[in-house]
Order: structure tokens, then sequence, then C-alpha cells
């Protein structure tokens, strides 16, 4: 068997309606993957766990991961420190802090 050129490979694409491209209006319209749930997966933790690890709400996790809200953008960028960093955000996150001393009013 022959191995098919390009220009095959994109007209065979093209005829059939479950592999042909996307338009530009259907790209803006289609459901995107949630990154958050792409970045769980990558670091290969269960919701419940990376919840916990984060301290996120669950139920806020789930409910972006299904789409039915998207991280503002102060979580945008707490979820981009854990893409970058994500043993050091989870120290971050159990230091033991020591309590702050009390400011002396005036």
């Amino acid at each position: 068997m022959r191995e098919m050129t390009e220009a095959e490979i994109e007209a065979t694409a093209a005829a059939d309606p479950d592999a042909r491209p996307m338009t530009p209006e259907e790209l803006r319209t289609a459901r995107r993957v949630p990154r958050v749930k792409m970045l769980r997966r990558a670091l290969g933790l269960t919701q419940q766990e990376f919840a916990a690890r984060y301290q996120i709400p669950l139920g806020t996790l789930r409910d972006w991961e299904q789409g039915r809200t998207e991280p503002d953008q102060p979580a945008r960028a707490y979820l981009t420190v854990i893409a970058h960093d994500p043993e050091g955000a989870r120290q971050a996150l159990s230091r033991d802090r020591p309590a702050r001393p009390a400011q002396k009013s005036s």
C-alpha cells in the first residue's frame, strides 16, 4: 500500500464530516478542554488531591473542569504558578508560618 500525499490526506479529511477541519466559527464556539484539568492530570492527581494540595475548594475545581465557571484573574495567576512550579506552590502552602508580631499602636 502506498502512502498518501499531504494533498490526498487533506482532501480525504475535508470529505469526511467527522474528520474535516473546523471552520473559524466552529473553533470560536467550540467547547475547550479546561486547562486546569490538563494541569491536574499532568500532575497525576485526582480532583480531591489537587484541591487539597493547592487549597482550592473541590466544588470550585469541579466547576472549572466542567466548564460551568471560569477561573478569575487571580485564580488564573495562581494556576500559572502551579503549572510552573507545582512543588514550590505546594511547599509554600504547607509551611508553618510563624505568628506575626503584634503591631504597637502609638
